[in-house]
């Protein structure tokens, strides 16, 4: 009888794809898939881009290996470098004035139909906020990530991660309330 051999740890296959081994990066990529995924499909429109997002959040982990030096575990290191490359990618997106229409929206179908409209609505608030108050709105209400873990993931201070969303959440609003959405 053959015992399983335990995965090797996050450290080591970041060590061995530092050394030039592409399965032990692929390996990173595999166990970490789902939370990038997760976390790109907060920030894109629809299926294509939510891949594209997570593509480039894989891309700069590679090239930023060298700067992971194991101070806090590699997937805390990896969720910062995602928090990033979306803030990156809303920046972007509000320099080259994308804005999505309310009806072109593509969001995952809702059991009920009331919970349908309510997701197209807080997409299209979303979708013109400032990508600093996307980004903390996303992460406080959706992501559900304490205060601590949104100033560790962005380098924002605590106290500077509750005045950002306080006034996304005012901004939220007005956007909301001008475009008769509510």
């Amino acid at each position: 009888m053959t015992e399983a051999r335990p995965e090797p740890a996050d450290e080591r296959l970041v060590a061995a794809a530092r050394a030039g081994d592409d399965q032990a990066f692929a390996a990173l990529v595999s166990r970490h898939k789902a939370r990038v995924f997760g976390m790109a499909a907060r920030f894109a429109r629809d299926a294509q881009e939510i891949e594209d997002l997570a593509q480039e959040i894989f891309l700069r982990a590679y090239r930023k290996l060298g700067a992971f030096h194991g101070a806090a575990p590699f997937e805390h290191w990896l969720s910062r470098v995602a928090v990033r490359c979306c803030y990156d990618r809303l920046r972007k997106r509000r320099r080259e004035g994308v804005r999505v229409p309310l009806e072109e929206l593509e969001l995952p179908a809702a059991p009920d139909p009331g919970a349908e409209a309510a997701r197209e609505v807080l997409e299209y608030g979303l979708s013109r906020l400032k990508p600093a108050e996307r980004l903390v709105i996303t992460l406080l209400e959706l992501e559900e990530r304490s205060v601590r873990e949104i100033a560790e993931l962005t380098g924002w201070s605590e106290g500077n991660v509750k005045v950002r969303a306080h006034r996304a959440r005012q901004a939220l609003k007005k956007v909301l309330e001008e475009s008769h959405a509510w």
